[in-house]
């Protein structure tokens, strides 16, 4: 089975797999309602001040961010990590979690000191923002297969040593490749088995676990406590390859609540990244009240 057929039919399979059945809120779901600011993309771009005001009025507590150019966007949106610290304050926000731009340290040409430096700037960004974790977000796909994936596991683990020794934490997320099979091996499964779970541990995203034809709760049976953050993302129903917002969707959220503990759950975060419709802003105001109303009780 090619890959365009494995990802749509084990995806059919989960998406039918969570469909809403009866709705049930787990006791004790506490945690701050927290959002990946990609959902705002074009947003945070033109006008962060603006965005973040409405994010914070649609009750939004935590933030996550993305990018980090290596100085060459003054970090984060054009802003020094303290310019960006005191425009969150300016609204009542914090930023527990940060996706950076690792990632590209792994391709071909960049070498372990180049990456060493990145890394440093990004831990002294991150806890400027009082963050506790830092994300590696992405795969560039020349890298996904099963050598590439044991590379990635062993840059993981020199990289989680020295967020460790700045005194955070390194997360991998996922999207749907890590669980394609190649040559009898799920890229997921080497980074389960080859990183140090002091030193790597998981963000979740949920939409493309299930998209990819994955059970959360096996998932977090192979490694219970490791999953720390989870990206809380709903799935169109009627084409599976489109998020909606949450609650509009094809994924019970409420049957995956209870594994909170299990999951070694410490952070939440909704995130769309497509599909939004009218506009991104009522995207992420209309996921805020449901998650609020049927989730966060």
């Amino acid at each position: 089975m090619n890959r365009r057929n494995f990802l749509r039919t084990s995806g059919t399979l989960a998406a039918a797999s969570f469909l809403p059945g009866i709705m049930r809120a787990a006791p004790g779901f506490d945690y701050q309602l927290g959002l990946q600011l990609y959902s705002l993309n074009t947003e945070m771009k033109n006008d962060p001040r603006g965005t973040l005001r409405k994010v914070a009025s649609f009750g939004y507590k935590d933030l996550e961010t993305y990018g980090f150019n290596h100085g060459g966007n003054k970090f984060y949106w054009n802003l020094e990590p303290a310019e960006f610290k005191a425009l969150l304050q300016e609204f009542n926000l914090v930023t527990s979690s940060g996706h950076y731009d690792i990632d590209k340290f792994l391709l071909p040409g960049v070498t372990k000191d180049e990456r060493k430096r990145y890394v440093d700037d990004c831990i002294n960004g991150a806890r400027i923002l009082g963050q506790q974790y830092i994300v590696w977000p992405w795969l560039d796909p020349q890298l996904r297969n099963p050598e590439k994936f044991k590379l990635l596991a062993q840059a993981l683990n020199e990289i989680g040593e020295q967020v460790k020794a700045g005194g955070l934490q390194l997360l991998y997320h996922n999207h749907n490749f890590e669980f394609v099979s190649e040559q009898g091996k799920m890229g997921y499964d080497i980074i389960l088995a080859e990183t140090d779970p002091q030193l790597v541990k998981l963000e979740l995203d949920l939409y493309w676990a299930i998209r990819s034809g994955q059970d959360p709760h096996r998932l977090f049976s192979k490694q219970p406590g490791r999953f720390a953050v989870w990206h809380i993302k709903d799935m169109d129903k009627k084409d599976p390859d489109l998020h909606t917002v949450v609650g509009d969707g094809s994924i019970d959220f409420k049957k995956i609540l209870p594994d909170a503990k299990l999951s070694g759950l410490k952070k939440i975060f909704v995130e769309q990244g497509n599909n939004y419709v009218p506009d991104a802003l009522s995207c992420v105001e209309k996921s805020a009240g449901y998650m609020k109303r049927e989730i966060l009780k």
